[in-house]
């Protein structure tokens, strides 16, 4: 019945009727005093979303008051965390600052750094068994910190305010996610050098119109590199344009050394190319609609007079249909899934698909290996943190009407916690998509037409890493489908030129990329996303099945038929048997199964992953960021669960050399068969830029399936209800007085 009830709640009512910390630096009349201003929408740059440890209600922290769309306006102060997997909440935050504050490590220190300050997660086995209304298991923090230029790993136990240490293997290389707080710092080291102003002057730069980036190193084995964590600057001009990325002062580049604060050296080689005038480059609509208006159709809204079908219960379990998860806001990888469950709609139990699905690392590097661009080979979470650099969503834009707004909380770099208010958005989705359908043809003279609508819940959020924009989304389906899906927008990083026509450009030389306007090239690149996903299809222990497809040649006489197509199946034994490169004319499937549950008729019941994004990488593996990215060499990995290998490029992925990764993990050769395991899959994206990208790009979208293989004894939605005339509103325009 309660699964009936869900699926009838899903007839929906339709009617017609866009980070990292971009600092401009001012240099005001005196030379010797430097401002930073942050932009805007830079929510961790603004005191007014840290929440302040104080019993005082009006030191509560509220969510901003944007439209009527934005139903929620949460006050985190008082949070207390429901189920064991719930985020740290403020209190929670202030207890470990405290407790840090005085232990020894960083009481007897001036400064120091708290890189990454999260929930240290109970074991799988403890959540699994706790139910609700049980007490939760002990409350801990995991905590990354830089004191005296060296990395630590921490345990802060929330019960009894003990400190434990773990040690980092000296054999693993790399520093923590930089903290917002020390990308914003290196920003006006730069400024302090005789030397990078003097170069600024004479590119005829004014100082109010500068605009620089810090930009990650990578590691190439130099002798510079040496026990030094190090970042570099680029800097643009914002004249004339909010679009700066468009104004790039090419070839100058400032390496710091980001503990000391200094300048480690300057390689400026750009000096004979201009900087792009800039113009037409500003995207704002503010901007756009002085040129007219541009309206290619009507204004479109999905209305749900009844509200939305899903619920969010304790702030963070999500209940829809015939779907429940565990949902939160992470620094690191932006989204995290936890214990997905769907409902059989034969037995109406909840059964396990999924225990834990996130983000675990991007790779962007780009195709220049020239001075002042070899060393773009981003790691976007590890580095930056992916999710410190998502965005408030925009209500009506972001997100549609009756969306559900998610605030993150996190640690800034001295352990007090801030806001990042509308982190992500929760809705349904309806397209006039069709869930399934039959009609019978005039053949049969039986007059049959049966069809029912689509409609999905959606799991928001938007990164903004500087230029890019990344959309994240996990869309999750009633036959018991789940996408997960990433949409690539934002804004090239381009690359200053002397040329304005093709026609200037010698036949022997290479741009590394695409002439985009005068003076402006967009340069090649690559984006991978690796996805981790620990499937407990039916329970934690699963087999990972390749179910090859071969042609098979019929024998003499066999029949008319010269060949048909065989589904071989082989179960993966150790680690390297599940290691795949995805290729074209050697299709298979990849089915995690669960060997121990059968259906009726004896199949093992499984999910399967349905690839897609399939771009590879080409680079050397001997290259330094691919040893880096080594995690990208196959698109598909399975490894046995183990809590301590979450991140695909390691823990300390900063300044990393490749010794902490997937790769590693997996060249173990461990066993996998009907083991608790967890796939990992690389969604791949070639760019090369073209003109349509210019001066802002349109979204480019890939996704993959996670799909039902013998779940379900049938087809689960074949009780879903058609939609009906009457069960849809009638909307009318009407005058907005």
């Amino acid at each position: 019945m309660e699964s009936r009830k869900s699926l009838q709640f899903l007839v929906l009512s339709i009617c017609v009727t866009l980070v990292l910390v971009v600092t401009w630096v001012h240099l005001p009349s005196s030379p010797n005093k430097v401002f930073l201003d942050c932009t805007l929408s830079s929510a961790w740059c603004s005191s007014k979303n840290r929440i302040q440890s104080s019993t005082k209600p009006n030191n509560l922290i509220k969510k901003p008051q944007q439209s009527s769309s934005t139903t929620q306006h949460q006050q985190h102060d008082s949070d207390v965390p429901h189920h064991p997997l719930d985020p740290l909440t403020v209190q929670e935050f202030n207890k470990v600052h405290a407790i840090l504050a005085a232990h020894p490590l960083f009481e007897s220190v001036s400064k120091y750094t708290l890189n990454t300050v999260s929930l240290e997660e109970p074991d799988k086995e403890l959540v699994i068994k706790w139910k609700r209304g049980d007490p939760l298991p002990a409350r801990k923090a995991s905590v990354t910190a830089m004191v005296k230029g060296k990395s630590h790993v921490l345990t802060v136990d929330l019960n009894t305010d003990e400190v434990s240490f773990h040690e980092k293997s000296s054999v693993v290389s790399g520093y923590p996610t930089m903290a917002m707080e020390e990308m914003v710092g290196v920003l006006d080291v730069p400024l302090k050098s005789i030397e990078f102003n003097r170069t600024i002057s004479q590119r005829g730069v004014n100082m109010g119109d500068l605009a620089c980036l810090p930009i990650s190193s990578g590691w190439y084995d130099l002798p510079v590199e040496e026990n030094r964590r190090l970042i570099k600057v680029q800097c643009y001009s914002k004249k004339d344009t909010v679009n700066f990325y468009m104004k790039p002062i090419e070839g100058l580049t400032v390496l710091v050394d980001m503990d000391k604060k200094e300048v480690v050296s300057i390689s400026d080689n750009g000096r004979d190319i201009p900087i792009a005038n800039g113009i037409n480059t500003d995207y704002r609509y503010s901007v756009q609609k002085l040129n007219g208006d541009f309206r290619l159709f009507n204004p479109i809204s999905l209305e749900q007079p009844k509200g939305p079908s899903f619920t969010v219960e304790d702030g963070h379990l999500v209940k829809w249909a015939n779907w429940e998860f565990h949902l939160k806001a992470d620094a690191r990888s932006g989204i995290i899934i936890s214990q997905v469950k769907v409902r059989d709609p034969e037995t109406s139990e909840l059964r396990s698909v999924m225990y834990k699905g996130f983000t675990s690392e991007l790779f962007v590097p780009y195709m220049d290996p020239t001075e002042a661009w070899y060393f773009k080979t981003y790691m976007d979470a590890g580095e930056y943190g992916f999710g410190l650099q998502a965005m408030p969503l925009d209500p009506l834009n972001d997100c549609p009407r009756n969306a559900y707004y998610m605030d993150g909380v996190f640690a800034a770099a001295d352990g007090t916690p801030y806001l990042q208010p509308n982190m992500i958005c929760v809705f349904e989705s309806y397209a006039g998509d069709i869930a399934w359908r039959h009609s019978e043809c005039p053949i049969t003279d039986l007059k049959v037409t049966e069809v029912r609508p689509k409609v999905n819940l959606v799991v928001r959020m938007a990164a903004a890493v500087a230029n890019y924009d990344y959309i994240i989304d996990w869309e999750f389906q009633t036959d018991g489908l789940i996408r997960a899906k990433v949409g690539l927008s934002g804004i090239l990083m381009v690359k200053g030129t002397t040329y304005d026509h093709m026609n200037q450009v010698p036949s022997q030389e290479y741009l590394y990329g695409t002439l985009l306007s005068e003076n402006i090239i967009g340069v090649i690149h690559d984006h991978y996303i690796t996805y981790y996903l620990d499937l407990d299809v039916d329970g934690s222990d699963n087999s990972f099945m390749k179910v090859n497809i071969k042609k098979q040649k019929t024998l003499p006489g066999e029949s008319p038929r010269k060949s048909y197509l065989k589904a071989v199946k082989n179960v993966a034994k150790t680690e390297k048997d599940a290691q795949i490169k995805l290729k074209l004319y050697d299709p298979s499937e990849f089915h995690m199964i669960n060997p121990s549950k059968k259906t009726r008729v004896g199949n093992p019941v499984g999910y399967k992953l349905v690839p897609s994004g399939t771009a590879a990488s080409l680079l050397d593996p001997e290259d330094p960021p691919q040893k880096r990215a080594a995690f990208t060499n196959n698109q598909i990995w399975i490894t046995p669960y183990n809590k301590s290998e979450q991140w695909a490029g390691g823990l300390f992925v900063y300044q990393s050399q490749g010794d902490d990764t997937l790769q590693v993990w997996s060249n173990r050769d461990r066993p996998i068969e009907n083991k608790d395991i967890v796939l990992w899959y690389t969604l791949g994206f070639h760019h090369i830029p073209c003109q349509e990208d210019y001066p802002i790009m349109p979204t480019v979208s890939s996704s993959f399936d996670l799909k039902p293989v013998n779940f379900f004894e049938r087809n689960p939605i074949l009780k879903l209800p058609p939609n009906f005339k009457d069960d849809l509103p009638v909307c009318k325009a009407h005058d907005s007085s």
